[in-house]
């Protein structure tokens, strides 16, 4: 079973404890109203869909009940870093994470 550490609560859990929850790092439109439904139905479907590291929203729902962010790899599914809602997306070429079992 995939390890994930809640960088909330500080815990590594099952990852049947967490929640995918899409994307990381979009932005919502500042003035929804102007939208048209084509720039509404972007915002709201249209997401990339990478090959490699991607961030991603995720909620430790048996938990702390937070979101946070995490960098992981789609293709060996690991997850390279994990980081708090609000705080940037770490540079992992700047940093050795030493992320082994999800942290």
């Amino acid at each position: 079973m995939l390890l994930i550490h809640c960088p909330c609560c500080g815990v590594d859990r099952p990852e049947i404890e967490f929640r995918h929850g899409g994307e990381a790092h979009i932005a919502r439109p500042a003035d929804p109203s102007a939208l048209d439904d084509h720039q509404w139905a972007d915002f709201l479907y249209m997401r990339s869909n990478p090959k490699g590291v991607t961030a991603e929203r995720w909620r430790h729902v048996h938990g702390c009940g937070r979101f946070f962010n995490a960098l992981r790899d789609t293709v060996s599914d690991r997850f390279l870093a994990v980081y708090r809602t609000g705080e940037p997306r770490p540079d992992l070429d700047a940093a050795s994470t030493g992320m082994e079992g999800g942290k």
